[in-house]
């Protein structure tokens, strides 16, 4: 038989067959071989959380900061707050510092509280524990009382803060129950009695996360209530004080987290 090549007749049909072949072997193969070096990288990339999973981890880590956090980073030494250049009737606000005094205990939610009312409205939302700390101002002039109960998330610190009466003034000793249940004041013996063993002038509190901030601040000299309201200026520089030092705690403990992600290695 002649020689298909020297004599240049077309190549035998089964040729041509073993080269398709090979041909969808080696395209198959390189498709199989792209589909697993995608799912190893797949592997090896850090996990995405959905918006939802974010929002929880977020949620979980906010809700734990009270027992992360040393009380004297909840409650620090120092605040800084402001009383607004309108008080001053000046053009500019005026930045001051509340000094903390001292760290209560930790206490339950039924006795960190003014009334059996506002224990119960704790107790009911599911509150956990009561952290309270005392502030005065530069001039020891005031001082404040700020707590703080942990609810098991924002929606019950919400819950807890709507059932709690908003700020109110006393006018006089026989108005007690008019002032806001709220933040049972540090108390002290001895020395300091006379200077920080106050009456409430002011109350009032705020949801922030799972954390319901109160406050209450009066005079330092423990005077009896007066109405406070008619001192326009001592009304401002008292509020500014204890919600400055309350917004400040509540920013602590309530910031939120950088987004969460996850390392990238298997198995995460």
């Amino acid at each position: 038989m002649a020689d298909p090549e020297a004599t240049g007749s077309p190549p035998r049909r089964g040729v041509r067959g073993r080269r398709a072949a090979a041909l969808i072997a080696l395209m198959l193969g390189l498709a199989g071989f792209v589909i697993s070096a995608a799912g190893t990288a797949t592997q090896l990339l850090p996990r995405r959380f959905s918006a939802a999973q974010q929002q929880q981890i977020e949620n979980w880590e906010i809700a734990g900061r009270w027992q992360q956090l040393t009380a004297g980073q909840i409650f620090p030494a120092s605040v800084g707050y402001q009383l607004s250049a309108a008080v001053l009737q000046d053009a500019t606000p005026l930045n001051l510092n509340a000094l903390r005094v001292a760290i209560a205990p930790q206490s339950g939610c039924g006795t960190g509280v003014t009334t059996a009312t506002a224990a119960s409205v704790l107790r009911h939302d599911g509150c956990k524990a009561v952290l309270r700390a005392t502030y005065v101002d530069a001039t020891r002039s005031y001082v404040m009382t700020v707590g703080v109960a942990v609810l098991p998330s924002a929606a019950a610190a919400k819950q807890a803060y709507q059932s709690l009466t908003g700020p109110r003034l006393t006018a006089d000793q026989s108005a007690v129950s008019r002032l806001a249940a709220g933040i049972l004041v540090v108390r002290y013996h001895g020395t300091a009695a006379a200077m920080y063993d106050y009456s409430r002038q002011i109350s009032a509190s705020f949801a922030a996360g799972p954390y319901l901030v109160m406050y209450a601040a009066g005079y330092a000299d423990s005077r009896p209530r007066v109405p406070v309201a008619a001192d326009h200026y001592a009304y401002a520089e008292m509020t500014s004080l204890a919600d400055g030092v309350a917004r400040s705690v509540a920013d602590t403990l309530a910031v939120p987290p950088a987004s969460p992600h996850c390392p990238g290695t298997p198995g995460c």
